[in-house]
């Protein structure tokens, strides 16, 4: 999957994040910038995903590994 970062600094609020740990689980976190980093659940991601104003969105692919989809945006 191509990825274009933007050359301007975004201003957000919160990031979520989707990423597999190193078994294939799937981990989600909501992240405060400079304050904290909390696990939420699968719903609570989903939610946020669907309903919030997303600034930008950051597709991560892991080396050598084009199955798994991992995700953060910024809202």
């Amino acid at each position: 999957m191509r990825y274009i970062p933007s050359p301007i600094p975004i201003q957000f609020d919160t990031m979520y994040s989707a990423t597999a740990n190193k078994s294939g689980r799937m981990q989600y976190h909501k992240v405060k910038p400079g304050e904290s980093k909390l696990r939420i659940s699968r719903n609570e991601f989903i939610r946020a995903y669907n309903s919030a104003q997303i600034v930008s969105l950051h597709p991560i692919q892991s080396p050598g590994n084009d199955t798994d989809f991992q995700l953060e945006f910024f809202i």
